[in-house]
């Protein structure tokens, strides 16, 4: 059990430093040599979890989906689909290993690499709760929820790429919440638009409700 642990804490410390390399340098600069200096582990303990630099890379990308971390559900599905994104851009702003997952799959530099899958991920979580949400009455008519789901990710993936080059994400609340209140006309019913949360402190108020439902659910599971 011991050893599980530290298998566990060695395999999180490598990514980490492998997160701070990749966002710092890039993919294509970045080199195992300086991961491991950073992570400060052996060769052989790092390649006893990861195989290549490209393998170091995929763990990144996945690291920024905590499934702990979800929003927590709401009657209105597309408050959801806001705190989802009001919460990504929180985590954007605290978690460098978020950080690092984005900026790979923005890396048109990174040859060799499938950077889809964070991509792939989103549209598909946005896609699911957009069915919900037409299901429930809440978009209007024309609204093809696969079509705004990949509206919703691209534009996303623009806006915090422009908030990182102009204030290293220090305005990227303000731009989602305008980017919000821009799009989601177009997508949900009157009534429904009214009632929504679109402010710019909502990801940090999704951020500590899902902590605390996380805390909530491990302790119940550690006494159950």
């Amino acid at each position: 059990m011991a050893e599980q642990v530290r298998a566990i804490r060695t395999r999180q410390t490598i990514l980490s430093a492998a997160a701070k390399v990749f966002e710092e340098h890039g993919y294509q600069a970045a080199t195992i040599s300086q991961i491991l200096s950073e992570a400060g582990v052996t060769k052989g303990a790092l390649y006893f979890h990861f195989q290549s630099k490209e393998d170091l890379a995929l763990g990144v990308l996945a690291g920024q989906q905590d499934e702990r971390l979800a929003p927590p559900p709401r009657a209105s599905k597309v408050q959801e689909i806001v705190d989802a994104v009001m919460l990504h851009a929180h985590r954007l702003q605290t978690n460098p290993m978020v950080r690092a997952s984005v900026r790979l799959s923005l890396d048109q530099q990174a040859q060799g690499l499938d950077r889809s899958g964070p991509f792939l991920q989103w549209s598909q979580a946005g896609l699911h709760l957009l069915q919900k949400a037409q299901e429930q009455g809440e978009l209007l008519p024309h609204v093809v929820p696969s079509e705004t789901a990949d509206v919703i990710v691209g534009s996303f993936a623009g806006v915090q790429s422009m908030s990182q080059v102009v204030s290293d994400y220090r305005d990227l609340p303000s731009r989602v919440s305008s980017l919000l209140r821009h799009l989601l006309p177009s997508v949900a019913v009157p009534s429904v638009l009214a009632s929504l949360d679109l402010s710019e402190g909502r990801g940090a108020t999704v951020y500590a409700d899902a902590l605390k439902a996380a805390e909530e659910q491990e302790l119940a599971g550690a006494v159950g």
